[in-house]
């Protein structure tokens, strides 16, 4: 059960496909937008509610461009949830009634621990981002800025408790509904991590390490990758171009907006020209596209297939798409926009595959064209990515998940 745009989605198909191939059956209960994702994987599919494109795309979806912080950003994002919560609800709810355990995303998860609760069913945390207090760093959707120890830990405390409030009433009716008695979302976060109830979180530890002070229960299984359906090819567009000169740098913002793709469409294609470099263009959400013999527009690609022809990526440190370009071994320039991509961005510079970051907001053709050619320009950059890739590949977070579903499965 997830909720959100491709980023918070795609993973998912891996570690379903995986579980699916472990003899179970998986159903992923998501935005109708994404079934043909669940689909190629193997997986069944429950609608939920709301199109997140369009949510995105709305007025006050690209409002959250007006807030220059991650807490302004976050404020406007819980407010468009609120809305959303019961809905979701209810879909959960139906989809769990034909389940016999649930495995739940973050953004979900307030609701799907009472689906579970009320069904008697068990219910494993399937994580994408580090999402419990830690003093080890701050909260990564209100950016890298930390507060110091105590600080960074009651900050997550505060970033958890405005998430409960977006779920307050939805979680009230859902009790009632399933004749639990009434508590709120605060109370139902304090009762599992009293229980240290399971969460298993789909990053690499070597891209960031449990932290120490995290209580028992929350582990780090490594990346579920997308599933990438067996013999897929290029587009001939692309492998032509690829054919026609050195490798490119491909530039994608995955499934975030931007206020003007126009103006920034132009700023890419003229810092890709500055530092001598060609250009793959993702259009994506953003609706970004470029012209010119050196460049070549396309639209929603596996990045596995193409990520491990460029030279570079430069991408929006969405947590998949941060994900892809470390297993493809290849630098990056990260351009974080908003929410958690200013974490993935710093992970990426201190892991050393990236040589700055260049935020959305004041970004010029200039900073972009100089991390680009410090990033293709410099070994060290690859030859540390591509060391690092051939340790990612070695993991296999899958296992852990699927053992864990293997166990209930016994117990019941």
């Amino acid at each position: 059960m997830t909720a959100g745009s491709r980023g918070d989605v795609a993973p998912y198909t891996g570690l379903g496909h995986g579980i699916a191939c472990a003899g179970h059956e998986v159903t992923l209960v998501t935005h109708r937008r994404f079934e043909p994702l669940a689909r190629s994987a193997g997986m069944g599919f429950h609608t939920l509610p709301m199109d997140p494109y369009a949510e995105l795309h709305s007025e006050r979806g690209l409002a959250l461009h007006r807030s220059a912080t991650g807490a302004g950003k976050l404020a406007r994002m819980l407010h468009m949830a609120r809305e959303h919560a019961g809905p979701v609800a209810e879909e959960l709810l139906k989809a769990g009634q034909e389940s016999d355990m649930l495995l739940l995303g973050g953004t979900v998860a307030p609701l799907g621990q009472v689906v579970a609760e009320g069904l008697a069913l068990p219910a494993l945390g399937v994580y994408l981002q580090p999402l419990a207090p830690t003093r080890e760093f701050p909260p990564p959707v209100l950016g890298v800025r930390s507060w110091g120890a105590a600080g960074n830990r009651q900050a997550a405390h505060l970033v958890n408790a405005s998430l409960d409030l977006v779920f307050a009433a939805a979680v009230k009716d859902l009790r009632a509904r399933l004749a639990l008695p009434p508590a709120g979302p605060r109370a139902v976060r304090r009762a599992r991590e009293a229980c240290e109830w399971p969460v298993q979180h789909g990053f690499s530890p070597q891209v960031v390490p449990r932290p120490r002070d995290w209580r028992p229960g929350l582990d780090v299984a490594g990346y579920w990758w997308p599933y990438d359906p067996p013999g897929s090819e290029l587009p001939r567009p692309l492998a032509d171009f690829l054919a026609a000169g050195p490798p490119p740098v491909f530039v994608g913002l995955g499934s975030a907006t931007v206020p003007d793709p126009d103006r920034l469409s132009r700023t890419v294609v003229t810092a890709l020209r500055a530092a001598g470099l060609r250009g793959v263009i993702q259009s994506g959400w953003a609706g970004l596209a470029a012209e010119g013999d050196d460049m070549l527009t396309v639209g929603e690609l596996p990045h596995a297939a193409v990520f491990p022809h460029m030279a570079a990526v430069v991408h929006h440190a969405g947590a998949g798409t941060t994900a892809a370009a470390l297993r493809a071994g290849v630098p990056a320039v990260p351009v974080p926009i908003q929410f958690d991509a200013s974490f993935w961005a710093s992970r990426l510079i201190a892991l050393g595959v990236a040589p700055r970051s260049v935020p959305l907001r004041g970004l010029t053709a200039g900073a972009l064209a100089t991390a680009l050619t410090r990033a293709v320009s410099l070994p060290a950059y690859r030859d540390r990515a591509r060391s690092l890739a051939s340790r990612l590949r070695a993991e296999d977070g899958v296992a852990p998940v699927a053992a864990a579903v293997a166990a209930a499965a016994t117990a019941g």
